[in-house]
C-alpha cells in the first residue's frame, strides 16, 4: 500500500450529531475513552471507515489512535504532522501531548521532548513553551535559596494570606505561583490580582502557564483505568516542578497547606513529600487556618456563600483586599438569577425567548459570560473616565458574543456605575454595617452612584437646552424625557437609584426566601417605573396603560402580602401574568429598564446581606 499523506487526512465535522458519534465509536474500538476535542482529524478507508485519527484541544494534540489493522502502516506520523500544521495556521506553534510512554520515540521522531514523565503517562511538547517560562521565571530570582507557594485561590482567602506569611517567614525569597487555567468560577486575572494584592511584601508573584498540571487540563482518556487518572496528574505535575519550575526559580522548598478533608489534596501532598527530596526540594506542610467558628477556612466555604448572594459572611473569610473582587463575582450572579428567573412579562428565561426574535437563553449566557472579566476591572477603576472607557470595551465584546445584537447594555451601565460606587466605600469589616449604620452606608452609595453619573453625563441635566442639531443623535431614554418627561437610566442614575435604595431593595430582601420572589418584584418594576425600552418599542400611551396592568396585578400581590396570606402568588395573579407575558411577546414589548433595575437589585441586596 502506498504511504498516506496530507492529502488523505479530512476534518471531521464535529457539530454533527451523526461524525461525532463515529469518531467516539472509533475511539472506543481503539481503547479510548471518549473525549472528543475541538478539531479532530482523520484518514479513512475506501468503505467510509476511520483507519486513524487525531485531534487538537487549544495546544493540546489529543485522541491519536490507529485501528489495529493498519497499525504497521505508518499513519500516526502523517496525523501528527498534520495537526502540526493545522495548529500552526491558527497561530499555534506550542504543542504539547500528553501520551502512553509508548508512543514517545514516534513523538520524538517529530520534533517533541518529554518534559514530564509519570509511569502510565508522559508530557512532550515540541516548542520552547517550557524553556521561555522557566527563563521567565529565572529573571525573577532573588538569589539565594527560595520558597515556592502554588495556588489556585478560588478567591484569595484569609486562609492563603495566613499559608503565605507563614512561608515567608520560612525563607528570605518567596515566589507564589498562581494555577493560571480559566476553568474556575474567579478568572485567572482576578485571582492574579487578589493573591498580588494579597500577599506579603515580599513574596515574588510570578505569571502562572500552562505548566501546573491539573484534573482539568490533563486528560484521561488513554488511561485503561479512570481510577489512576488523578495520581498520574498528581505525579506529572510534581515531577515537572522539580525538573523545571523549582530549579528555574532555584526554590529548595515547596510549601504547602493541610488538607484535613479532601482525599485527592492530601494524596497530592503526600506524594509532594514521597518525590521532591528526590530532586532536592523539602516540603513544609503547614497547618490550616481556622475561621472563628472553629472551621477550617476554605475558598469552596467562601464560593457557597456568594452564591446564596451573602457577601459579609464571604468576605469575612477573605482580607480586605479580596473584596472587589467577591463584589464583582455578585454582579455576574444578579445577572443569571434575572435571566434564569421564568414568568417575566417580554424578557427570555430558559422557557422563553419573551418578545424577542433575535435573543435567547443561550445567547444571554454568552453575553453574561463575555462580561465577566469587567466587573472587577470596573470595581476597581480609578476614574469615571476609566469607567466610561470600561464600559465600552464591555459592549463591544457583548456585541462580539451575540454578534451584534444588545443584550445588556443597560445592566453594564447600572452594574458598572454601582460597583464602582461601592467600591470606594467598602469598610475594612463589613460585618459592622448594621442598624443605622446600614442606613448611612447606603446614603452614602446613593450620593457617590450620583456623583459619578454627574461626571460620566458631563453635568448635562437639562437635555431641553441641546441645540435641535443634537437632539437627533439622543438615545431612546433621553428622548423619552425630553418627549414625555419619562425618568429613565440616565434620570435614575443622577438620583442615585434612591428608588431602588429606598423601596426596591428592602421589598425585595423581605420576600425573596419565599415563592415567586423575582417575579413579585420586577411586576412591581414594571408597574413603577419609566421604562425607556417600552416607550420605544410601544409608544408613550400604550406605556401608561401597561404599566397600569402591571399595577392591577403588584396590588393584588400587595393585599395578599399584607393580609398575610399563606398563597401571595395566587392561581390569579399568575394567570394574570401569564396572560401579561403573553400579551408582551404578542406585542414586541419587552421591558429592559425593569430587567436591569432587577439585576441591580438582586446585586444591592447580597451586599447587604449577612
Amino acid at each position: 500500500m502506498e504511504p498516506y499523506t496530507a492529502q488523505d487526512i479530512e476534518e471531521v465535522p464535529l457539530s454533527s450529531p451523526y461524525f461525532r458519534a463515529k469518531v467516539e465509536r472509533f475511539l472506543e474500538d481503539n481503547g479510548l475513552r471518549p473525549e472528543v476535542p475541538e478539531f479532530y482529524y482523520t484518514i479513512s478507508g475506501q468503505d467510509g471507515s476511520i483507519l486513524g485519527g487525531a485531534g487538537l484541544d487549544g495546544d493540546v494534540i489529543k485522541c491519536v489512535a490507529v485501528s489495529r489493522s493498519v497499525r504497521s502502516e505508518g499513519l500516526m506520523t502523517p496525523l501528527i504532522s498534520h495537526i502540526i500544521s493545522e495548529a500552526g495556521a491558527r497561530g499555534v506553534h506550542n504543542l504539547k501531548a500528553f501520551t502512553k510512554p509508548g508512543n514517545e520515540t514516534i513523538f520524538k521522531s517529530l520534533g517533541f521532548n518529554t518534559i514530564a514523565s509519570a509511569p502510565k503517562a508522559i508530557l512532550m511538547e515540541n516548542g520552547r513553551g517550557l524553556e521561555d517560562y522557566c527563563s521567565y521565571l529565572a529573571s525573577l530570582r532573588q538569589g539565594g535559596s527560595g520558597t515556592v507557594v502554588v495556588m489556585n485561590a478560588n478567591p484569595f482567602t484569609l486562609g492563603h494570606q495566613y499559608l503565605l506569611e507563614q512561608a515567608s517567614a520560612l525563607s528570605d525569597n518567596l515566589y507564589v505561583i498562581p494555577v493560571a487555567e480559566d476553568t474556575s468560577e474567579f478568572t485567572y486575572a482576578d485571582r492574579l490580582e487578589m493573591i498580588r494584592r494579597g500577599s506579603p511584601a515580599k513574596a515574588v508573584v510570578a505569571k502562572g502557564s500552562a505548566y501546573q498540571i491539573s484534573a482539568a487540563t490533563f486528560p484521561t482518556y488513554f488511561l485503561k483505568d479512570l481510577s489512576d487518572a488523578s495520581e498520574t496528574q498528581m505525579r506529572l505535575d510534581i515531577d515537572l516542578f522539580g525538573r523545571h519550575i523549582a530549579p528555574a526559580l532555584g526554590a529548595t522548598l515547596r510549601v504547602v497547606g493541610s488538607e484535613p478533608s479532601d482525599p485527592l489534596t492530601a494524596r497530592y501532598n503526600a506524594l509532594m513529600k514521597e518525590m521532591l527530596p528526590a530532586y532536592g526540594i523539602k516540603v513544609s506542610e503547614i497547618r490550616r487556618l481556622k475561621s472563628s467558628n472553629g472551621r477550617f477556612i476554605r475558598g469552596a466555604r467562601v464560593r457557597e456563600l456568594l452564591s446564596q448572594g451573602r457577601f459579609h459572611a464571604a468576605a469575612a473569610l477573605t482580607p480586605p483586599s479580596s473584596h472587589p473582587f467577591l463584589i464583582a463575582q455578585l454582579a455576574g450572579r444578579a445577572l443569571r438569577l434575572e435571566l434564569d428567573a421564568p414568568l417575566k412579562p417580554g424578557l427570555v428565561c430558559p422557557e422563553s425567548t419573551g418578545a424577542h426574535k433575535d435573543m435567547d437563553y443561550t445567547l444571554m449566557l454568552r453575553s453574561i459570560s463575555a462580561l465577566r472579566p469587567f466587573w472587577s476591572r470596573m470595581t476597581l477603576a480609578d476614574s469615571a473616565e476609566e469607567l466610561r472607557q470600561l464600559g465600552i470595551d464591555a459592549e463591544a465584546a457583548m456585541l462580539e458574543a451575540t454578534g451584534g445584537v444588545n443584550t445588556h447594555r443597560g445592566a453594564i451601565f447600572a452594574l458598572g456605575l454601582t460597583l464602582n460606587a461601592i467600591a470606594g466605600r467598602q469598610p475594612r469589616d463589613p460585618s459592622d454595617i448594621r442598624g443605622a449604620q446600614l442606613v448611612k452606608y447606603k446614603a452614602l452609595i446613593q450620593n457617590d452612584v450620583s456623583k459619578i453619573a454627574h461626571i460620566l453625563f458631563n453635568n448635562q441635566l437639562s437635555i431641553s437646552t441641546l441645540p435641535a442639531t443634537a437632539k437627533t443623535g439622543l438615545t431612546h431614554g433621553q428622548q423619552a424625557h425630553l418627549q414625555f418627561g419619562a425618568r429613565g437610566a440616565r434620570q435614575m442614575a443622577l438620583e442615585g437609584y434612591k428608588d431602588l435604595f429606598t423601596f426596591w431593595q428592602p421589598y425585595y430582601h423581605g420576600i425573596k426566601n419565599q415563592p415567586y420572589a423575582l417575579q413579585r418584584t420586577i411586576i412591581g418594576l414594571i408597574a413603577s417605573l419609566d421604562d425607556t425600552c417600552i416607550i420605544h418599542r410601544a409608544g408613550y400611551e400604550r406605556s401608561e396603560e401597561l404599566r397600569d396592568q402591571a399595577a392591577d396585578i403588584f396590588a393584588e400581590i400587595a393585599h395578599r402580602e399584607k393580609a398575610c396570606s399563606p398563597e401571595v402568588f395566587s392561581e390569579s395573579v399568575r394567570e394574570k401574568l401569564e396572560s401579561l407575558c403573553r400579551q408582551y411577546a404578542e406585542e414586541g414589548i419587552s421591558p429592559g429598564g425593569a430587567a436591569d433595575m432587577l439585576a441591580l437589585t438582586i446585586f444591592i441586596d447580597s451586599l447587604l446581606n449577612n
